[in-house]
């Protein structure tokens, strides 16, 4: 066994083991880049169990070659440009349409402005998406940022990237979302009182685990996940949307008044209320982690981007129109949950379908986060840079379940130690540190 990852022979050995026994319902054999394993009887040797090794290749299916004995698999190409579309924007909506508006008011001081910011976000995700589209069709490898530092600047960086971002960064942007998601779903049924935190951390690891059986069964059935979670969240955005135009044609108009009245101009908090609005953007990139898993990635790539990030863009504004139709910005910025204080005045009885497009929302976000994150530890893994066990897919699911699982665990460890607060915070100060 070639030792790329710096473990020791025996040990990857005996972890090969106890991956084939655990996941034998799914085919019992897993492979990485270089070796494919396969735990069997030879009929010539009944009493002997062997280990045959298969050198693999570039090929996107498995076949075999009678005469060299080799099988060639890789990752199948699965997300076309529905799925591709689905996996950008149903990553972007999570939580953040329906908290962060109030944090770009206060930081921004007026409507007016606010919407400004709301649309520079966009703008500047919609920059840098393009740019990653470039990117991911000249180095059409998955990975993301860390094969495209690998690619230009070397091994070191990227060296340092991911074990930033498979230990640290993505488990922890993992474990916020479905902690936010457990708030909302666990909710209902602690009326008028905090629910408590031990029933919160219970059911986002329940949801860790789901996702992680899901992501390790089938690239498809994870994308067709991702396509209804989207679905939903679009038709919920959707609802605020025309319940705001409603307002508006009701003449609700009092809160676009002297629209810009009271807007800070200081360099500093115009960085802060970019701050906040790019969070609700986040997942722009997501696309560029699955590139050898797209279908004619030179193609379906850019159009993705084209298509999600506008969408996106222009339901944000038309979202955060209706907030102000239905809320005097006085309103808005004390509301502490935007969206529910918008179901409250506008959809009265039917108030409950904006917490549960809420944890419907967040958990199609978790779902893209989980899918693309895995794939930064494969590919690490990979080039070498991570253990060479977290480099294998399954033979007949092609999933990288081994990597699905490792940020799978570390997600757990996150949720178990700290709280939702507490781990956003440490999320953001990565991500924004040099």
């Amino acid at each position: 066994m070639q030792n790329r990852g710096g473990a020791c022979p025996f040990l990857n050995s005996v972890t090969l083991l106890i991956i084939n026994l655990t996941f034998k319902t799914l085919g019992g054999s897993y492979s990485n880049d270089s070796v494919l394993f396969h735990i069997a009887s030879e009929e010539t040797s009944p009493n002997r169990s062997t280990m045959r090794r298969r050198q693999t290749t570039d090929s996107l299916h498995s076949s075999t070659d009678p005469s060299e004995g080799r099988e060639k698999l890789r990752l199948k190409q699965e997300v076309g440009l529905i799925s591709g579309v689905s996996l950008i924007a149903g990553t972007m909506i999570g939580s953040g349409i329906f908290m962060s508006p109030e944090w770009v008011l206060h930081h921004m001081g007026s409507p007016a402005s606010s919407l400004l910011m709301w649309a520079a976000c966009g703008l500047l995700a919609m920059f840098g998406a393009l740019s990653y589209a470039e990117l991911g069709t000249v180095i059409r490898e998955s990975g993301g940022e860390y094969i495209y530092i690998l690619r230009i600047f070397g091994s070191f960086p990227a060296f340092l990237f991911a074990y930033t971002s498979v230990i640290l960064v993505r488990p922890a942007g993992l474990a916020a979302v479905c902690l936010s998601f457990a708030e909302y779903a666990v909710a209902p049924f602690y009326p008028g009182c905090s629910s408590p935190q031990v029933v919160i951390k219970c059911t986002a690891a329940a949801c860790i685990l789901v996702l992680t059986i899901i992501n390790c069964l089938n690239v498809r059935l994870a994308m067709s996940v991702m396509n209804v979670f989207t679905a939903a969240k679009l038709l919920a955005l959707l609802v605020i949307v025309v319940g705001g135009l409603v307002l508006l044609a009701k003449g609700q108009t009092q809160s676009f008044q002297n629209a810009f009245q009271g807007t800070n101009a200081g360099i500093g908090t115009i960085g802060v209320a970019f701050y906040q609005g790019l969070w609700s953007y986040d997942g722009w990139n997501n696309l560029n982690y699955v590139t050898e898993e797209l279908k004619n990635p030179e193609v379906t790539l850019p159009r993705a981007v084209i298509i999600a990030i506008p969408l996106v863009t222009c339901l944000y504004l038309l979202v955060n129109i209706s907030y102000f139709a239905a809320m005097a910005p006085s309103e808005l910025l004390t509301s502490g949950a935007v969206a529910v204080t918008w179901g409250n005045k506008v959809l009265a009885n039917w108030a409950w379908l904006i917490s549960l497009s809420v944890a419907l929302s967040t958990f199609g976000s978790s779902n893209g986060t989980f899918f693309s994150g895995s794939r930064v530890c494969y590919i690490a893994a990979r080039e070498g840079h991570m253990p060479d066990i977290l480099s294998m897919a399954h033979v007949r699911c092609l999933t990288p379940s081994p990597a699905l699982l490792f940020t799978s665990a570390m997600s757990l460890i996150m949720i178990i130690s700290g709280n939702f607060t507490s781990i956003v915070t440490y999320f953001r100060s990565q991500l924004s540190s040099p």
